[in-house]
């Protein structure tokens, strides 16, 4: 088939648009390359795609309305994976315009796609910050998450919204993808283990918020890449029986639906430091500060609703992925 996938120079896009092209699919991946982080990180991630067959990278700001439109027009897309944003819960206190552009505008953008060429599925990327204040673990889809604490879980929700309504006014099929703390191999400098590790090899000290006392549901990439391929072959499918006072939050009578994908097992942040410690085979120098603004303590994600769909879900222990991400780190920074 025939797919688009959005931010495909960013941590995700990259693995996913991969394992497309190695699955025998055409990927047209768009970026804007911003500078959010080190442009030449995401320049390395598309050099690893680049003479792939079957991959075609264009350089296209979500937010071009018009090169937007051009896209969907040229290529007919029947699958749309927009991983594409601007990421980040503690920018977006800083830079609140910029996902306005990035997470509100190019979402519409894209939506608009979808609906005008009669694209077959369209998944896109939500996120556990979605849950906001909630509480009670594990989050579960069919929970309420209208209290964000960050301007960019409320752009995530906002998504969420948006996609509802193009399923329900146009029968687009969509599906939400409600990410949990994603790490591993050519993963972003803005999070923790990509800091850590830096730190910690330059013989600095880290910083660790709420002195530790936080959980993380920490989802391996290759578990995430695998749910999302798995889950472009589900197309959601109208419920005329759904309503709103009984069904579940995560579907409808429109062909929509979200889910969580997440590891389903919470590690306390100072485990996932000590195992980080362990694979560097180095002891962090710690500094201990109260919580961050727009944070949460805890997440954990509930994944039944994921496994009964296709039958998987994460379960790369943090051990592990922690040992895969030093090891490409060291690799790709020639670090011995």
């Amino acid at each position: 088939m025939k797919f688009l996938v959005t931010g495909v120079a960013g941590f995700i896009g990259y693995h996913v648009a991969e394992r497309l092209l190695v699955a025998g699919h055409q990927v047209v991946g768009i970026d804007n390359l911003n500078d959010y982080y080190a442009v030449s990180l995401k320049q390395a991630r598309l050099a690893q795609l680049a003479g792939k067959p079957g991959f075609t990278f264009i350089k296209l700001d979500l937010a071009d309305r018009q090169g937007i439109a051009t896209l969907f027009a040229e290529h007919q897309f029947e699958r749309v994976i927009h991983l594409g944003a601007q990421a980040g819960v503690r920018y977006s206190l800083d830079n609140p315009h910029a996902y306005a552009d990035a997470n509100l505008t190019g979402h519409l953008n894209i939506l608009e796609g979808c609906r005008h060429h009669k694209v077959r599925h369209l998944l896109y990327a939500s996120s556990s910050s979605v849950y906001g204040l909630n509480r009670k673990l594990p989050f579960a889809t069919q929970d309420s998450v209208d209290h964000p604490v960050s301007l960019y879980a409320a752009t995530k929700k906002a998504n969420e919204l948006m996609s509802h309504s193009y399923s329900h006014l146009y029968g687009l099929p969509t599906t939400g993808l409600r990410f949990f703390t994603v790490y591993g191999p050519w993963g972003r400098p803005d999070m923790a283990l990509f800091k850590f590790t830096k730190a910690i090899l330059a013989g600095e000290s880290i910083d660790v918020y709420n002195h530790g006392e936080m959980h993380r549901d920490f989802t391996y990439i290759d578990d995430i890449v695998e749910a999302i391929v798995r889950l472009q072959a589900v197309v959601p499918q109208p419920n005329p029986d759904w309503n709103v006072e009984q069904g579940s939050a995560a579907t409808s009578s429109a062909p929509y639906h979200v889910y969580n994908i997440g590891n389903s097992r919470p590690v306390k942040l100072m485990a996932y430091i000590d195992a980080l410690e362990q694979a560097l085979g180095i002891t962090a120098r710690k500094n201990m500060l109260p919580m961050q603004p727009g944070d949460v303590l805890d997440t954990g994600a509930d994944t039944v609703a994921l496994y009964q769909t296709i039958g998987f879900k994460p379960a790369t222990p943090v051990e592990e992925g922690v040992r895969r991400f030093v090891a490409w780190y060291k690799d790709y920074y020639h670090i011995d």
